[in-house]
């Protein structure tokens, strides 16, 4: 019975000590922080690629009127 009771103090220190270790928090910060950063640049890139394809439109046709107009 004692042997019981020591192994269950054993288990409950054990128990108590991994709950109150923080030594992971900082990676699962950083992870989060990273995921977050991530995502903000894919939705900003996914969000801008029309306006980017416009002004390549836009710039491309602009130098095809002036090759044109310069060849005339």
């Amino acid at each position: 019975m004692k042997q019981f009771l020591n192994r269950k103090s054993e288990l409950l220190v054990r128990l108590n000590s991994f709950l109150r270790d923080e030594d992971g928090q900082d990676l699962i910060e950083y992870t989060l922080l990273l995921a977050f950063v991530a995502l903000s640049s894919a939705a900003l890139f996914i969000s801008t690629g029309s306006s980017v394809s416009k002004v390549w439109s836009t710039g491309n046709s602009t130098l095809s009127t002036a090759a044109l107009k310069a060849t005339s």
